[in-house]
């Protein structure tokens, strides 16, 4: 039999999740109470595998919340993250995109990296597809579900002319974006001018004069306002730093584990990654000496897709394909809670502006369900004395069979018989 070990789930702070699937849906997750456990409360959507949710990007304002949702045909859905309404559908076909970027698009050329820009409340949004065609579109907010034109003429261009984009990020500032795949070293972009800045190199060849192909798998700024160092995670198991200042490789590079690195995402110090791997594996790094600080106890069973962090309290989210959303404290490296929501999970979010509601009485029930409520008292307070009764008589004959053995103790007679029959 193997081995099984339980970890214990003290629970987590009030919070609110929603979570993408492979199916197509959307699942919002509540956590009520200081150490409440996670729970699905709504669910959006329809399962069909031909709506999988590839890219996700949340906008959180105040105000104006969006949610963006790029799905595997190709369809651009803004929804609103309180209640799920679709304020606006969008094509990302290959018509669109082979006239922006200038180039062909295949029909199977599917999203990868998707971001709501949210300052300056624009409502624009940066989509990027598998074979390198990046797009920046402006919408209008319609709740409908008709498929929304756009506002002026999208701004494309192509990224790259051969190989797969696997990763997209956008900067703090929201001017200027990473990209990087199989075959397409890590490259950064001029949104507003829609320019190549900088390119990185190739690493040199090993110890044993073989080259290593290019495949970035994950990518993230170490710090949202500074778009000049970039962390990467590569399907060779390594965690590299760039400094696009200094110079073209890297300045900082190490191996992690044996699997390739799926995840990487920032912390708000500016200088600690948390990394997930294929094999399940979470951890967090220092990017400064290359240090491992800390594995998330709980390991999970399958690949990690999505870690997000929590930009008020110190903890972190992550899912993956074996279906189960975990919520982590990033200081005692321990799993606060998780819940199996039955899909494979592509991505999740953390809604910033949520807050508990406390419980509310309704006075209209409360004095038609009053009868119910004493009678069940009463009940409570009959088992309560039936149970102090019965507890008492136990009491009360172990009592007395003591007394009884005292008495024969001190009676010689009996004793005689005693010792005479055991003989």
């Amino acid at each position: 039999m193997p081995r099984i070990s339980v970890l214990d789930c003290p629970g987590c702070p009030p919070l609110r999740l929603l979570s993408f699937d492979v199916l197509g849906l959307v699942k919002v997750i509540e956590v009520h109470g200081e150490k409440g456990k996670p729970e699905v409360v709504q669910k959006w959507g329809h399962p069909d595998s031909k709506r999988s949710i590839l890219a996700t990007s949340l906008s959180a304002h105040s105000q104006n919340p969006r949610l963006a949702v790029g799905r595997k045909n190709g369809v651009v859905e803004i929804l609103d993250p309180t209640n799920g309404t679709v304020c606006s559908t969008h094509e990302i076909g290959s018509t669109e995109l082979s006239e922006s970027a200038n180039g062909p698009s295949p029909d199977n050329d599917h999203i990868v990296g998707l971001h709501m820009f949210g300052r300056n409340s624009s409502n624009k949004f940066l989509a990027c597809t598998e074979k390198g065609n990046a797009i920046i579109r402006s919408f209008e907010m319609e709740h409908a579900n008709s498929i929304s034109l756009p506002l002026d003429s999208p701004h494309g261009w192509k990224i790259c002319g051969s190989g797969s984009v696997s990763c997209c990020e956008v900067d703090g500032t929201e001017k200027y974006a990473a990209f990087g795949g199989k075959g397409i070293e890590m490259n950064t972009w001029d949104l507003e001018k829609g320019t190549k800045l900088w390119t990185a190199k190739a690493p040199p060849r090993n110890s044993m004069d073989l080259f290593t192909p290019t495949w970035v798998t994950a990518v993230t700024f170490l710090s949202k306002e500074d778009h000049r160092k970039i962390v990467i995670g590569t399907c060779q198991h390594e965690v590299r730093l760039y400094d696009i200042a200094a110079q073209r490789r890297p300045t900082l590079s190490f191996s992690f584990q044996e699997h390739p690195i799926k995840v990487v995402e920032e912390d708000l110090d500016g200088y600690t990654v948390y990394v997930g791997t294929g094999s399940g594996d979470v951890a967090s790094f220092d990017m400064r000496t290359g240090k491992l600080l800390s594995s998330f106890k709980g390991k999970c069973s399958g690949s990690v897709r999505s870690i997000v962090r929590h930009p008020g309290l110190p903890l972190i989210a992550s899912c993956g394909l074996d279906r189960y959303l975990r919520i982590w404290d990033i200081k005692t490296r321990q799993l606060l809670a998780s819940v199996f929501l039955k899909q494979q999970l592509t991505s999740v979010v953390i809604d910033s502006n949520f807050t508990a509601a406390k419980p509310t009485i309704d006075t209209d029930t409360t004095d038609v369900n009053s009868d119910k409520i004493e009678l069940e008292i009463s009940k409570a307070a009959d088992v309560e004395r039936n149970e102090l009764s019965a507890g008492s008589r136990r009491k009360s004959s172990k009592s007395d069979m003591k007394r009884h053995r005292e008495k024969d103790r001190s009676n010689p007679k009996l004793e005689k018989k005693k010792s005479k029959i055991n003989f």
